[in-house]
């Protein structure tokens, strides 16, 4: 399962990201874009995320995927750390970096 350290580890490893705080918590921002958090003593990741498949990440996986009334209606997902494997968490990860970063970076990292 994963945690607050493989969180920050994938995060970091992704290309010009800014390790930063939001809310008091570590978080991650590409060319000054925010696509993550931890919160919740770093059990949950807050992520950016296409907010058609907020939907359905919260359907398919309601153990891992959910949302507080104060992200209805926006593109993030939360996710609980202890639910989810590393490789999951990857992608989530990752995904929400690419929502973020100029098209040009995702371009060069796709390269």
């Amino acid at each position: 399962m994963a945690d607050a350290a493989s969180a920050r580890r994938l995060a970091e490893s992704l290309p010009e990201v800014e390790a930063g705080t939001s809310y008091g918590t570590p978080s991650w921002r590409v060319r000054g874009k925010f696509f993550a958090r931890l919160r919740d003593d770093d059990t949950v990741l807050v992520a950016k995320v296409d907010k058609g498949e907020k939907e359905l990440l919260m359907q398919a996986e309601p153990e891992v995927f959910f949302q507080t009334p104060h992200y209805e209606g926006y593109g993030y997902v939360l996710v609980r750390l202890a639910a989810i494997e590393e490789d999951e968490l990857a992608e989530v990860v990752e995904d929400a970096w690419r929502l973020a970063a100029p098209k040009r970076l995702v371009k060069e990292r796709e390269a």
